[in-house]
């Protein structure tokens, strides 16, 4: 049986293997990811969602590319099978990659179960993987063009700063005042590496303690990687409340503190990362524009499902730790 936005009939016919059957892998924000499988071998496809009206937010050209590319780095990939442009078969563009196994840990609750150690030991490894990744040249693996280093923050401030205007239907206080700091401060950038865009635990897969595979490339370009590691910064501090909208595995007994994960990472790649408070705290004011607007989708009827309830009251939170975090001159 298929399911929605995916044809088996049709795509058995680019597979050439006997007859399918799928499931599809939930948790995905936006791209939508299946597991398909013959009875004797296993893949994954990855599709745009249904409906969408940009193609350019859901390349999945680009998203098939950068993958291709780290193949032969050390940063942990799926090897990807092949790209099919063809809308005509899943009405859509798609790719193919092969099936990696691991577990995608979301939650402090999950780590617990695996005891200090173990969970010290994927910190680490969660850390080390994003080092290797910003260490990758992107000329040699043929990402030269992949994106427009110079003025990347710049860029990222504006975009994030248009997604909170179009969906801002409160007050929000000290948002504004945020954002304008930001731009006050904006940080000049050093060296533009392949950065990842939405780095975290949950968009990994971990197998015996390991970063096994990094997904979810969608958001990948060319820019600073500090933009990665406030990301993760963000999401490692432990002050930041949580829900099921923010991923909270920091919060496990053995998970690195951020002074320990942001100097694994100076001493990994011999970066400077005196000036990381305005990542982390630019990483606040993102997650911030991504919580309301789900509120404010949640509001309009848009959003569906568990959980959609209470987040409108996560947003105030992460603002006010974005502000705390951007110290005072």
């Amino acid at each position: 049986m298929s399911l929605p936005g995916l044809d088996l009939d049709k795509l058995r016919g680019k597979l050439g293997e006997g007859p399918l059957q799928a499931e599809m892998i939930e948790g995905g924000r936006s791209n939508l990811t299946y597991v398909v499988t013959d009875g004797t071998q296993k893949w994954v496809v990855r599709r745009p969602p249904l409906g969408h009206v940009l193609p350019t937010a859901h390349d999945m050209a680009r998203e098939y590319r950068v993958i291709t590319a780290l193949k032969d780095t050390n940063v942990p990939v799926p090897r990807t099978l092949f790209l099919c442009e063809d809308t005509e078969v899943l009405g859509a563009p798609f790719y193919v990659m092969e099936f990696v196994p691991g577990v995608p840990y979301r939650s402090k609750e999950q780590l617990g179960e695996l005891g200090s150690e173990r969970t010290r030991a994927i910190s680490l490894s969660l850390v080390d993987t994003l080092a290797d990744l910003h260490t990758v040249d992107p000329v040699s693996v043929g990402l030269a063009d992949f994106g427009r280093p110079e003025g990347f923050l710049e860029r990222q401030l504006r975009r994030w700063g248009k997604q909170l205007a179009a969906s801002r239907s409160r007050d929000l206080p000290g948002i504004d005042r945020l954002q304008e700091r930001l731009a006050e401060r904006l940080p000049k950038s050093k060296g533009a590496t392949i950065v990842h865009g939405d780095y975290r635990l949950d968009n990994t897969l971990v197998l015996n303690d390991k970063i096994n595979a990094v997904l979810d490339w969608e958001m990948s370009t060319l820019g600073d990687p500090l933009a990665d590691l406030g990301l993760t910064v963000a999401y490692a501090t432990r002050e930041a409340p949580v829900d099921s909208m923010i991923p909270n595995v920091s919060g496990a007994p053995g998970y690195l503190s951020t002074d320990e994960l942001i100097d694994r990472y100076a001493k990994r790649t011999g970066r400077d990362v005196s000036s990381l408070d305005w990542y982390v705290a630019f990483s606040f004011f993102k997650l911030a524009v991504i919580t309301e607007g789900i509120y404010y989708r949640f509001s309009q009827g848009k959003t569906v499902g568990k959980g959609f309830e209470d987040v409108g009251t996560l947003v105030e939170p992460v603002v006010a730790q974005g502000n705390a975090t951007l110290k005072e001159n």
